[in-house]
């Protein structure tokens, strides 16, 4: 599996990956706000508010994407794979991406009722360290998550939880 930086024409299909694995997401825990949204809504928010802002990687086998990260210095904005390409290594290669380019340490959030995603990023190393709400139209409990490296040497980091 290779994971590179997308060519431009291809941002198109990382916009489709995105919309349908979110829905599939949000479908599943029971997020609401998923109705109605269509994939014209998610190219544009794709185009707007997440490609603008963040550098994209895609992991690609056999010439087809099966996934992407979307990564803003430490903080993973987003990643998603493609519902049939899951639990397949994918979603590890991008994180892999990540802590290649942030080797200090990475931040993310995701639902609380993401017990997928959660389970898959505590796999990873990752520690939950604060419990809050995410911004509108959402407005759904979510949790963030650090990885820092020391982490895997067995230091205590629970006083480092936030309140």
């Amino acid at each position: 599996m290779d994971v590179r930086l997308p060519r431009e024409q291809e941002l198109e299909e990382v916009s489709v990956i995105w919309h349908e694995a979110r829905k599939e997401t949000h479908t599943s825990i029971g997020i609401e706000t998923e109705r109605g949204v269509t994939l014209e809504d998610s190219r544009r928010i794709f185009r707007e508010s997440i490609a603008s802002r963040c550098e994209i990687w895609v992991a690609e086998r056999e010439e087809e994407l099966l996934g992407f990260l979307a990564i803003r210095g430490s903080y993973i904005d987003r990643m998603y794979v493609r519902p049939g390409a899951q639990r397949g290594g994918v979603g590890t290669a991008l994180l892999e991406k990540a802590r290649e380019l942030s080797p200090a340490g990475l931040e993310l959030h995701t639902h609380q009722r993401n017990y997928r995603a959660r389970s898959f990023y505590e796999k990873h190393g990752f520690r939950a360290v604060a419990f809050g709400m995410s911004p509108p139209p959402e407005d759904e409990p979510d949790v963030e998550y650090w990885w820092r490296p020391w982490q895997a040497q067995g230091i205590d980091t629970s006083r480092w939880v936030r309140d």
